[in-house]
């Protein structure tokens, strides 16, 4: 099934993902005010797809999702989605493939917990951006350590999550969103709260459902794109529920 057209143009909306993480300098090349200018000002050049080479988490990712649905560009606005938000192109990425990847990538880093990524991929998980969080990150590993407070905030913010507008004033929206819950030995989506959000960029209007990185809106969502985020946050959330989930050493994103 071949994902709807995506009305931005994918290096912008790979800034608008990009820039939350990278202005907390988890992630990404050290010119975060460079990727914030870009997505404001809605410019697409060679030097903003030259930032989004310099994120060594997504851009892999990013070119998988290409090669294994025979797109030459990796900032295709659809596999730029398909990354961030979760689309049908997802699963047509081979297991072999994927597997290869993170082998180069994080075999040497894993260690020990080299296996336990591996179970990840044959378990069922596919190169989303919640993948990454619940599985390579250490957070997971942290909070099945006893630390939770610190962790479990990372996992919530960092992940890709969905919610609804309820009010649009200065430049900040106000959305009811399902944080995530930690009960000791599993992960699960909490009832729906109020967070703020901010959205210099994009316009979201009351009721949108809109997609959060960080304490940023990123994109309003369709009801298929709405419904693919929460199909793959469910899946990647499994994967990292079940006995023995990883836990590496800092990775970048």
């Amino acid at each position: 099934m071949t994902p709807p057209p995506w009305p931005d143009s994918g290096p912008l909306l790979f800034a608008r993902f990009a820039y939350p993480p990278n202005a907390l300098g988890y992630c990404g090349p050290d010119d975060s005010a460079a990727l914030l200018e870009y997505a404001t000002a809605g410019v697409e050049d060679p030097g903003l797809r030259q930032l989004a080479r310099g994120f060594e988490g997504a851009w892999p990712y990013l070119e998988l999702i290409a090669a294994a649905n025979h797109i030459d560009d990796p900032l295709d606005a659809q596999v730029v989605a398909a990354y961030w938000i979760g689309n049908p192109m997802l699963d047509q990425v081979p297991i072999a493939l994927l597997g290869n990847s993170l082998n180069d990538r994080f075999r040497r880093i894993a260690g020990n917990h080299w296996n336990e990524i591996v179970e990840c991929v044959c378990e069922g998980s596919v190169p989303h951006h919640n993948f990454h969080v619940f599985s390579i990150y250490p957070w997971v590993g942290m909070l099945r350590g006893g630390l939770v407070d610190q962790p479990l905030r990372v996992l919530d913010r960092c992940r890709v999550r969905w919610g609804q507008v309820i009010s649009v004033q200065g430049g900040v929206a106000i959305v009811r969103a399902s944080p995530l819950n930690w009960d000791g030995a599993r992960l699960s989506l909490g009832a729906p709260m109020l967070q703020a959000a901010a959205c210099p960029v994009i316009a979201p209007q009351p009721r949108d459902w809109v997609a959060l990185h960080w304490d940023w809106v990123s994109a309003v969502l369709s009801t298929r794109q709405l419904h693919s985020l929460r199909e793959y946050t469910a899946r990647e959330l499994a994967v990292a529920n079940r006995p023995g989930a990883p836990a590496l050493a800092r990775l970048s994103g």
